[in-house]
């Protein structure tokens, strides 16, 4: 991997409105799917593409995310404390910021979740990342395709693999939560609260916004009724895979 790209932030400081009553007792990143929390599941994809080190943001049962992510060894956890104040995805970025080095780096959401193709995803979108023309890449997948997603789709992409905003009332695409990008782009930016969508706009404004788009299923865990299914495609997904093998 790029030395640019050791680093990852993964965002694990959100309410997990959606998956309540789960998420009365328990954070959402530790929800488990296929018998692994959430959270463990971004954090296995980091240690199998080499990043050395993960921050982890906490807010919401701060003190559960922390007891669980400290007994992993790969990638290396640093917690990037909210307990103060949930700054939502940018603005617990721009927080972490010194935890995270001068280099470009790679942004998670703790409930990433996919079913692997043939090549690693996170592999492929480090190969894709080109500094000098981008300012963020984004995974993007296709969201007719796409599992436990009924929204309209967030993006198109162009010849050259531009992404711009939906035009009208569906787009092919959907942000798959991992994003690589500089951090120099926070430079600007408010203080407290803010979406990355804020970064995502600027770059579009200029061009530099691109997408990846995702080999495999993109599983969207967004209620407790979507467990079961994300768990059968992720067990199907690994035996197609050792079948190939």
């Amino acid at each position: 991997m790029p030395a640019s790209l050791q680093t990852a932030m993964v965002l694990a400081a959100g309410l997990g409105q959606r998956m309540r009553p789960i998420t009365d007792t328990l954070p959402k990143p530790l929800v488990r799917v296929g018998g692994r929390a959430l959270i463990d599941h971004a954090l296995d994809r980091l240690a199998e593409a080499g990043v050395e080190t993960a921050v982890v943001n906490v807010h919401h049962l701060a003190d559960l995310v922390e007891a669980h992510v400290r007994g992993r060894s790969r990638p290396r956890i640093v917690v990037s404390d909210e307990r103060d104040r949930l700054l939502e995805t940018g603005g617990g970025v721009k927080r972490a910021l010194p935890l995270l080095g001068t280099g470009d780096f790679l942004v998670l959401n703790s409930d990433s979740l996919w079913a692997e193709g043939p090549h690693q995803n996170l592999a492929a979108l480090r190969e894709a990342w080109d500094p000098a023309r981008m300012d963020l890449l984004l995974l993007v997948a296709a969201a007719a395709e796409s599992f436990g997603y009924d929204g309209r789709g967030d993006f198109r992409m162009d010849a050259e693999g531009r992404l711009a905003r939906r035009a009208g009332e569906r787009a092919p695409l959907v942000y798959a939560g991992v994003a690589a990008c500089k951090p120099e782009l926070f430079a600007d930016t408010p203080d407290g609260a803010f979406s990355l969508n804020l970064l995502f706009d600027r770059a579009i404004a200029t061009g530099r916004l691109y997408g990846h788009v995702l080999q495999g299923q993109w599983l969207h865990v967004g209620t407790p009724d979507a467990i079961a299914g994300a768990e059968a495609r992720l067990s199907g997904a690994v035996r197609r895979l050792s079948g190939a093998a």
